[in-house]
C-alpha cells in the first residue's frame, strides 16, 4: 500500500470512528486502536499514541454541540475529571511496564465487562427524582436536558459520587494505557453508578475524554510514540466524524444508543482478545 493510499484509507476509517465514538461517548480510539493494529499492523504503542490525539479531536468536535444542547453535565464532568486526570498521569507511567500482548488482553477485558454491565441494564430504569448524596447536592451536580427524540424535558438527580470518582480514576488509567478515551468505563460509571441518563452520560464522557487524553499525551510525545503520518489523518478524520455524530445523538432514542454501545464493545473486545492471546 502506497503512503497516499494509507493516509486516505485511514482518514476515511477515522471519520467513521469519530462519528461512532461521539454517538456512544467512547471516543474514536475504540475503533482506531483495533484498526491500526489489526488491519495496518502498526505497533500498539504507536497506535495508542495516534488514538490519544484522535480522542482529543473527538472531544473537541462533539463538545460544542453537546454543551449547546445542554446534554453535557458540565458540573459533573469537571468534578469527575479530577479523578480521571490523576488516573491518566498514573497510567502514562504504568504503560512503560506492561507488554503489548498484556495491553490487548486488558483492553478486551475492560470492554467485555462494560458491555456485560450495560446489557444487564438494557431496560432503562426510572431516573432519580431525589438524592441523599451529600457531594452531589453540595456541588449541585444534578441537571436536565431537552430530549428531541422524546419531545420532553428530562430531569435527573445524581448519586453514588464516591463510587463514581473511584471508577473515574480507573478510567483515567485505562485511557493512558490503551488510548481509548476511557469512555468504555466512564459511560457505565455515570449511567449505572451515578444514575445519569445514557445520552447525558455519552455527552459528558465526550466532554471529559479530551481532558483525560491531554493529560497523558505529553508522555507519549516525550517517548516518541506519536507518528505524524499516522496521527494526522487519524485526528482530522475523527474530528470530522465527531462533528457529524454530535448532531445525531439527541435525535436518536436512548435505547438505540445503549444497544449500539453494547454491540460495538463486544465486537472490538473479541478482536482484541484474539490478538492479545495469539
Amino acid at each position: 500500500m502506497s503512503p497516499l493510499d494509507f493516509v486516505m484509507s485511514l482518514g476515511l476509517i477515522a471519520v467513521a470512528a469519530g462519528l461512532l465514538g461521539s454517538l456512544v461517548g467512547l471516543g474514536g480510539g475504540i475503533i482506531i486502536v483495533p484498526v491500526l493494529t489489526l488491519l495496518y499492523h502498526v505497533d500498539i504503542r504507536l497506535a495508542i499514541g495516534a488514538s490519544i490525539l484522535s480522542v482529543i479531536a473527538t472531544s473537541s468536535g462533539a463538545a460544542v454541540t453537546y454543551v449547546r444542547e445542554r446534554l453535557t453535565n458540565l458540573r459533573a464532568g469537571m468534578f469527575l475529571e479530577i479523578a480521571t486526570t490523576i488516573g491518566a498521569l498514573t497510567g502514562a507511567y504504568i504503560t512503560t511496564l506492561i507488554s503489548g500482548n498484556a495491553l490487548f488482553v486488558l483492553f478486551a477485558l475492560v470492554l467485555a465487562y462494560s458491555a456485560f454491565a450495560m446489557f444487564r441494564k438494557r431496560h432503562q430504569e426510572a431516573l432519580l427524582t431525589t438524592s441523599n448524596d451529600r457531594i452531589a447536592n453540595y456541588f449541585h451536580l444534578h441537571s436536565s436536558y431537552y430530549d428531541q427524540s422524546e419531545h420532553r424535558e428530562i430531569s435527573y438527580k445524581l448519586a453514588g459520587t464516591k463510587l463514581g470518582l473511584g471508577l473515574m480514576y480507573i478510567a483515567g488509567i485505562i485511557s493512558a494505557l490503551l488510548g481509548v478515551g476511557s469512555g468504555a468505563l466512564k459511560v457505565p460509571a455515570m449511567d449505572m453508578a451515578m444514575h445519569m441518563p445514557i445520552k447525558a452520560s455519552a455527552a459528558t464522557s465526550d466532554f471529559m475524554i479530551g481532558v483525560t487524553a491531554a493529560a497523558s499525551a505529553s508522555a507519549y510525545f516525550a517517548r516518541g510514540q506519536i507518528n505524524p503520518v499516522i496521527a494526522a489523518p487519524t485526528a482530522i478524520g475523527v474530528l470530522l466524524g465527531a462533528m457529524v455524530g454530535s448532531r445525531l445523538l439527541n435525535r436518536v432514542a436512548s435505547r438505540y444508543v445503549q444497544v449500539l454501545f453494547v454491540v460495538v464493545l463486544v465486537i472490538v473486545a473479541v478482536e482484541m482478545l484474539q490478538r492479545g492471546l495469539s
